[in-house]
């Protein structure tokens, strides 16, 4: 039996399987259908597009810019920060230097050579020299000598016409001979050119030439296979202060002064040793720390706005070399399947239906992640100088784009359809979810509990007699169009007009918790609104009666009723024959707004005064009722309230208090004719209506 029950569980199991197959088969060929093939292609060409912004924009003019300005935005935030990096000095040639020495270009030599016997002396793990040799000198024995006898391993710059344009042969020839005079000796050559991005920043290492020397920072601190080849971020550190720069860095006439050299000679024991240039006219680079930089200047190698000296790029390049510091690269093929996913999620979420905040909280939620995401990768170590951040959002936008203008289409006869069967007769927020969800219009009568209204223009089928046809169309279209502004404007449902009546329903096709309110406050706002339509009648027209309401809560069949080729959204039930039965009352009880108990105990409003129990024509039941006086104070309220409790108590003496009241308030017909018909009562007994 257990086996059987396995079995048929799993034909159950396929069947649901091929079932959900072939409707998902059926929707496809439907949304084929219905976009068509050239808009379908355009989706798809929108959608592929979308996917190469965001896996090549480091490559696209335009893009690569705001990817390379986000990218320094992160490498700026999460530059790591230090107070010194004791490894590393600096010893630079600058303007002061340029005045003693009376040269400037090229640079003084003697003063090198000094310089380099008291840091051989002082015992430096290695000198890094980024000065190239060009061009004769008349001291250039002395420093041959000088290197001749280095016992510190030193390199020193080198650069061919090949690799650098600004090389002419008759340098590169110098240069080349110059190296052969201490070719044995602990100088060795070093490759020292720096290659910027597109835009002058030095975000990047550089792998040397085939048949170049090696890299400075590597030749100095020796081979390092993960650094051989690596072209990725460098990772520039930032001052804990202004007063301390991240490397020490010294005048070279400071080493070559005896006086001071002694002095100076700790400063560099065991440490590397980077000799330059720091001018303010050349050899400088903007770098992604410049912005944060431009203000650290005061102690750095660093102009105002933030550039950094070669020498200084070197020196960052070799600390992160000393730290084993290599970001890890995101692979490529996990780029590309990122910007698939973004395309994906842009179409997706164009897609998205449901409540405005649950869309609004996707699609927030998805742009923190744009913008968040790329700082967290920074942050946790990975080189981010490949990750497409701005063609992420950039292709997601297009996504969103391509498969929003489809939805469109595939949405627009349901929308159609929607559009058709309430025509003008749903508000706009009611409307707005029925577009959304046109499943919440019923394609059949279901039983509702909804707040009928209806209204009536006292005498206007006596004066439509009375005036030309034309100007009863015109008066006609106007109060209409007053009552049904006020009913959307509530939230109402407008059900049809019938003549110059108004039938309206609140709790369909959607209900809100807060219908009655509305329905009852739109109920009094119609009778405000033809009491303002007759004030403004054009001249020569009679005088048009008052605007009659009546309301009432109960059970209705609400739905699409009607024919093979016409429908109307309608509600039939007790509810509404109530409602329009209140309506007419107004006339015997003189009131201009009639609303049942039922319907006033679920509107959450204090601002009615009862109109004693009436049985209307046609029914058996009696109805408590009530008529809105939001003018009315409270204790007038419940003054009215009171004398209805005597009488219900058979205390026909307090009756006569309603006198009072009517006197106190002017002429009101509705509460004259309440004092007459609990005149004729005795215990609160139902007033029969004729």
């Amino acid at each position: 039996m257990a086996n059987q029950q396995a079995s048929n569980g799993s034909a159950d199991d396929r069947r649901d399987v091929k079932t959900e197959a072939r409707s998902l088969w059926q929707s496809l060929r439907r949304i084929f259908a219905q976009l068509g093939p050239i808009r379908m292609a355009f989706t798809l060409l929108f959608l592929i597009l979308a996917i190469m912004i965001a896996g090549l924009s480091w490559k696209t003019p335009l893009i690569q810019d705001a990817e390379r300005a986000l990218y320094d935005l992160r490498a700026s935030v999460f530059a790591p920060v230090v107070e010194k990096d004791d490894r590393i000095v600096m010893i630079v040639y600058n303007e002061e230097t340029l005045r003693l020495t009376g040269q400037r270009s090229p640079v003084d030599r003697t003063i090198l050579a000094q310089s380099l016997e008291t840091i051989d002396a002082a015992g430096a793990k290695s000198i890094g020299i980024d000065i190239l040799f060009d061009m004769p000198q008349d001291d250039d024995t002395l420093l041959i000598d000088t290197f001749r006898s280095m016992q510190t391993p030193t390199y020193l710059a080198y650069a061919s016409a090949e690799t650098n344009p600004e090389i002419t042969f008759a340098q590169q020839q110098f240069l080349d001979d110059y190296l052969t005079e201490f070719k044995d000796s602990k100088v060795q050559p070093t490759t020292i050119r720096l290659d910027t991005d597109g835009d002058g920043v030095q975000r990047r290492w550089n792998s040397p030439p085939d048949g170049s020397p090696p890299f400075l920072s590597i030749a100095m601190t020796g081979p390092n296979p993960a650094f051989a080849s690596y072209n990725g971020a460098i990772r520039y550190f930032a001052a804990v202060s202004d007063e301390i720069p991240v490397f020490d860095k010294f005048p070279i006439e400071s080493f070559a002064d005896p006086a001071t050299a002694d002095m100076l000679a700790s400063f560099i024991k065991d440490k590397y040793v980077l000799i330059g240039g720091d001018f303010i006219d050349r050899d400088r680079f903007e770098t992604p720390i410049s912005s944060i930089a431009a203000g650290q200047n005061a102690e750095s190698t660093m102009t105002a706005d933030g550039k950094m000296i070669g020498l200084e790029v070197h020196a960052h390049m070799l600390a992160q070399l000393l730290n084993d510091d290599l970001p890890a690269e995101i692979p490529t093929w996990a780029l590309w399947v990122a910007a698939f996913i973004v395309a994906a999620c842009g179409g997706l979420s164009a897609a998205i239906v449901g409540r405005a905040w649950k869309v609004a909280a996707i699609l927030i939620g998805q742009f923190l992640f744009f913008v968040i995401f790329p700082f967290v990768l920074q942050n946790i170590g990975i080189d981010t100088l490949t990750l497409p951040a701005f063609g992420w959002g950039l292709g997601w936008l297009l996504g969103y784009a391509s498969v929003g203008s489809a939805a469109r289409t595939l949405n627009s006869k349901q929308r159609s359809f929607a559009q058709n069967a309430l025509g003008k007769y749903l508000p706009k927020s009611i409307a707005g979810e029925i577009l959304r969800d046109p499943e919440k219009l019923a394609l059949h009568g279901e039983k509702r509990q909804i707040f009928a209204v209806f209204t009536d223009l006292e005498g206007f089928t006596k004066l439509s007699h009375a005036i030309e046809p034309e100007m009863v169309a015109t008066l006609l279209n106007d109060y209409l169009d007053r009552l049904s502004d006020v009913a959307l404007e509530y939230g109402g449902t407008i059900d049809k007009f019938v003549g110059d009546a108004l039938v309206s329903f609140w709790g369909a096709p959607i209900a809100y918790a807060d219908d009655g309110e509305r329905a009852a406050k739109a109920a009094y706002a119609l009778y405000q609104a033809g009491e303002e339509f007759r004030k403004n009648v054009p001249e020569g027209v009679p005088p048009i009666g008052r605007t009659r309401v009546g309301m009432h809560y109960g059970d209705a069949i609400v739905g699409n009723f009607g024919g093979e080729g016409r429908i109307q959204y309608t509600a039939l039930g007790d509810a509404m024959n109530t409602a329009a039965r209140l309506e007419a009352a107004n006339k015997t009880l003189e009131t201009k707004v009639l609303i049942s108990r039922e319907a006033m105990e679920r509107t959450g409003l204090d601002w009615y005064r009862p109109m004693g129990k009436i049985t209307l024509r046609g029914r058996s039941t009696p109805v408590d009722v009530f008529e809105p006086v939001p003018d009315w104070a409270e204790k007038d309220r419940a003054a009215v309230t009171a004398v209805i409790a005597a009488h219900q108590k058979g205390d026909n003496s307090a009756v006569q208090a309603l006198s009072a009241i009517i006197k106190q308030s002017g002429e009101d017909l509705g509460l004259a004719n309440l004092l007459k018909r609990l005149e004729k009562t005795k215990h609160g007994e139902s007033y029969a209506l004729g």
